[in-house]
């Protein structure tokens, strides 16, 4: 039987829905296709608000925001908080400051001074009259219906199945209320049941679904078979239904996220169809790694790595331009030699492209992060590190803060030592290095050398004759080349290293 023409479906819709008045049409022409060629591409970056940024967010909104920007189409941010058990007061603050803090400010979306463009809301909490409508039609089309199994019960089902070495999950004759009456249904209903909605799968076992990615290339996966719930108790949408809900409305052509969702591929392709959408394209980056106690591969993790953190980076005081560089260049190896030849040229020239993936997932190498920071860095002159320093200082070396303040010219000044030149000292790698770098110029950080520690190396006799034969062979007048071989000379009549 074809359940979309049973009246009762209908009937059922009305009655779950019955103040959605306005149907996926109205709400297409309330939110109109782009107006955009047919080449630009509009991406998202759409963290939810748990309270931690993750430098992986960062990793996927820059690829995000790049294809967008290249192909001149549009980056927008948007929330998903309608997992309302795990977000976290004020999270979404830092998700927005922090796409700020790296440069990657979104074309639409959540900004510090609001929600900007035309397809508002962008926090998905607040757009729950539109995923009410799309499940209504879902349910008045016969293909999603209410579910008042009880956790026990999904717990003894789940239970069977592993008894009888069968597939897990909620699907089929397994799935109790997937073609119960709607007398029954009423009934729970009058009777104030909680329940959730579920999609009433058309997929085959054994049959494969067969994807395109656009990092990973072919995949063939199983086809969905499982009545996912598509709306909690709560009347809020899961992802599965929301995601694709406002990219359809919002116009995204193509869905950048993580490898973690390539197993949701089927369930969500067939959402897409059930309403009879055309399909973006998805392409699932493999996450960041390092290496492991064990010496295995393993994923960025934020309960043991501190490097999984923005907060990391920007106590460490990496230049935001640094990380940005390095995460590029994880994203496709070929940037560097790209960087290299165009030191100073903005990101977007860069032509970022989804076959040069490392599909097994890059590893996080701080070292390379440090080189690209020394470099980027040593470009500064002496105003640009000492504004940059300042900054850092404020917010997490008080005390280094006020020593900046009180002698601003005087840092300025000291900055400036070997800047400007072909050859710039390159012994800075963070802005947390600068105080230990140059913390000696300042009388109230100066420490006297240690006569024990200079009585390690040379008697007090020699001590002596070389303070007094260096005297001897100063000259204010000698450039830096010049009064570095006399020191040379010096020290290997001592025996002390020439270089």
């Amino acid at each position: 039987m074809n359940t979309s023409l049973d009246p009762n479906n209908k009937r059922l819709a009305d009655l779950l829905f019955p103040h959605v008045s306005k149907s996926i049409a109205d709400l297409r022409r309330m939110y109109p296709a782009r107006n955009l060629s047919e080449t630009a591409c509009v991406t998202r970056v759409a963290p939810s608000p748990t309270g931690f940024m993750h430098i992986g967010g960062i990793y996927m909104a820059l690829i995000s925001r790049m294809i967008a920007h290249q192909s001149r189409g549009v980056f927008f941010l948007r929330i998903e908080d309608t997992d309302k058990k795990r977000e976290v007061t004020g999270a979404k603050e830092v998700i927005v400051k922090s796409l700020e803090d790296f440069g990657l400010l979104p074309d639409e979306g959540l900004i510090a001074t609001g929600e900007v463009g035309a397809y508002a809301p962008y926090t998905q909490s607040a757009r729950l009259p539109i995923y009410h409508a799309f499940m209504k039609h879902l349910v008045a089309n016969g293909l999603a219906y209410p579910c008042f199994a009880t956790e026990d019960q999904i717990s003894t089902i789940r239970a069977k199945q592993e008894s009888e070495g069968l597939k897990p999950g909620y699907y089929g004759t397994w799935a109790l209320w997937r073609n119960v009456s709607f007398d029954k249904i009423e009934m729970e209903l009058q009777k104030k049941t909680p329940y959730v909605i579920r999609l009433k799968s058309s997929g085959k076992i054994d049959q494969e679904f067969k994807h395109n990615d656009l990092i990973k290339g072919e995949l063939v996966l199983p086809l969905n078979t499982q009545d996912f719930v598509l709306l909690k108790s709560d009347g809020l949408p899961t992802y599965h239904l929301a995601h694709i809900v406002d990219d359809y409305l919002m116009g995204t052509t193509h869905v950048i996220r993580g490898d973690e969702w390539v197993s949701s591929l089927p369930l969500h392709y067939e959402l897409w169809n059930s309403f009879g959408f055309p399909v973006p394209r998805y392409g699932h980056v493999p996450p960041i790694q390092k290496i492991g106690d064990s010496g295995g591969k393993r994923k960025l993790s934020k309960r043991h790595d501190p490097e999984a953190s923005v907060v990391y980076y920007q106590q460490t005081g990496y230049p935001e331009p640094a990380v940005i560089d390095y995460l590029i260049n994880l994203a496709n190896s070929n940037y560097e030699d790209w960087r290299k030849e165009n030191p100073y040229a903005p990101i977007d020239d860069f032509a970022l492209s989804f076959d040069r993936f490392n599909k097994s997932g890059p590893l996080f190498d701080e070292p390379k992060l440090k080189d690209i920071s020394r470099n980027i860095i040593a470009r500064l002159d002496a105003q640009a590190v000492y504004d940059r320093v300042i900054v850092w200082a404020k917010k997490f070396d008080a005390k280094f803060a006020s020593l900046l303040t009180r002698y601003a010219d005087y840092s300025t000044q000291i900055f400036g030592i070997e800047r400007g030149e072909a050859n710039a000292r390159k012994d800075i790698t963070s802005w947390s290095d600068v105080f230990n770098e140059f913390s000696y110029f300042f009388d109230e950080n100066f420490e006297k050398p240690s006569l024990s520690k200079m009585e390690s190396i040379l008697d007090k006799t020699e001590i002596s004759t070389f303070i007094g034969r260096y005297v001897d062979i100063y000259d204010s007048a000698d450039d830096k080349d010049t009064w570095m071989d006399k020191i040379r000379l010096l020290a290997a009549d001592y025996k002390l290293a020439p270089n």
